[in-house]
């Protein structure tokens, strides 16, 4: 008897092992498989911009030409008695202007670092829909005022020839596309599912382009939103919010990631490697 729809996935013909070092940025289920990967000492940073969710502002922190010095100055603004980057997460928010532009200049920095040593890149695209201010597409709305942004929806074009010149100029990287499970219901569940195809298409379109171009898999996808969505169909897969995933949802994606892409050998290292960081990380009862 069969009591579950299982995602086929097939094996990746490159591996991932602790000799590469890996950027994973996107959303927060970015956050959450590169949390994973820490927890088994691999070489991992995780999003140095903070979290971002749509495709435009995660390529806007990839596209290191307008970010060419480390003493860049990113435009800010200022709201609610804080300094905000319209390009970064509210982790980056300062109360006062010198402070933000320091954070944001080390962010680059990091982000420089990270994008030039990495050997695979993961990213997460997390929702279609994007909020414009005055013609740019911003990273983090920051609690603004809703008037001064327009709200629409990225076409798969748009993503594509966003992405393309990135994939092109980075040619000796693996990439590993995703779409992240967790739905934006913020946007309506309709929306939500039109937003998630777009991603969907687009991540299709580029990795059917640029493998056919290379006549390799540098560019593969791995599906953490069919797995949840069809696999683990049921709310005790979700956190309380009933729109995150679970610990064990997270637990369940990241072994199918591993079958995915890593060897048995490197799947062997892993376990004790965890069990290392649970026990170093264990709080002793006396």
């Amino acid at each position: 008897m069969k009591l579950q729809t299982i995602v086929d996935i097939k094996p990746s013909e490159w591996k991932i092992g602790y000799e590469d070092k890996i950027l994973l940025l996107g959303s927060c289920f970015s956050d959450e498989i590169g949390a994973q990967m820490q927890q088994r000492y691999m070489q991992v940073t995780c999003n140095p911009f903070g979290t971002l969710y749509n495709p435009l502002s995660i390529a806007q922190a990839i596209n290191l030409q307008i970010f060419n010095s480390s003493n860049c100055k990113l435009p800010l603004v200022e709201y609610d008695g804080l300094w905000h980057s319209m390009a970064h997460h509210g982790s980056f928010s300062r109360s006062t202007k010198e402070e933000a532009e320091e954070a944001v200049n080390e962010s680059i920095v990091a982000m420089q670092k990270a994008l030039n040593e990495a050997t695979v890149v993961i990213v997460t695209f997390g929702t279609a829909w994007v909020y414009e201010m005055n013609g740019d597409v911003v990273g983090n709305c920051h609690k603004l005022p809703e008037k001064l942004f327009t709200r629409r929806r990225l076409s798969v074009e748009e993503i594509v020839a966003a992405w393309r010149p990135i994939l092109e100029q980075y040619k000796d990287k693996h990439w590993i596309f995703t779409v992240s499970p967790i739905r934006h219901i913020k946007d309506g569940l309709h929306e939500n599912q039109l937003s998630k195809a777009t991603l969907l298409m687009a991540v299709e379109e580029l990795g059917n382009t640029e493998n056919r171009v290379q006549n390799t898999e540098r560019i593969s996808y791995f599906p953490s939103y069919e797995i949840l969505l069809d696999e683990l169909r049921d709310y005790r897969f979700y956190a309380d919010d009933l729109v995150h995933p679970s610990s064990l949802a997270v637990s369940y994606i990241w072994e199918r990631f591993e079958d995915t892409f890593c060897t048995n050998q490197t799947k062997n290292e892993l376990v004790l490697q965890h069990k290392r960081w649970k026990h170093e990380h264990h709080i002793p009862l006396h």
